[in-house]
């Protein structure tokens, strides 16, 4: 397991950690997030986005479920789904709304709230889990399968201490 830990000491430093993330995903990974409501995972996946070439707004899909964008990794068009499940009533409806579609080797899915759809959900490549510590938060990068060891391998990020 590829392990990454660090202290975010305000909203620039989450935006740095996004923006090294999105130079470092390739298409095909799974990104668990777990973090209390105001932790920064969307504030995190936002960051990660825009780095990675969508220019226009970011929301959190908690009505939706699901929002799509379709961004350049490596030099090239990726598809990468953020899926918000807070809502989710139950894990059928995950599979209900036909969402496992979207896990394959082309696609990088980003889930806030995975365990609204534990298992039913595929296994994750990265778990991130995100605090609230004073008034930053601290953070911990998991690779838990080969594709999300070599992710946390490309990870270049240094905070500003």
């Amino acid at each position: 397991m590829q392990h990454f830990q660090t202290h975010l000491h305000d909203e620039q430093g989450t935006a740095a950690l996004g923006a090294a993330l999105a130079r470092a995903l390739a298409p095909g990974l799974t990104i668990y997030l777990h973090g209390d409501l105001g932790a920064g995972k969307t504030a995190l996946t936002r960051a990660m986005l825009h780095a990675a070439g969508h220019a226009g707004h970011v929301k959190s899909p908690t009505y939706t479920l699901a929002e799509p964008y379709t961004v350049q990794l490596g030099g090239r068009a990726a598809d990468v789904i953020h899926f918000d499940l807070y809502r989710l009533g139950s894990p059928e409806e995950f599979l209900d709304a036909g969402f496992r579609e979207h896990f394959n080797d082309r696609t990088v899915c980003v889930i806030e709230w995975p365990e609204k759809a534990a298992g039913v959900l595929p296994a994750p490549d990265i778990k991130v889990l995100l605090s609230i510590s004073g008034a930053g938060r601290d953070i911990e990068l998991q690779g838990l399968t080969d594709q999300g060891c070599q992710c946390l391998d490309r990870l270049k990020f240094a905070p500003n201490l």
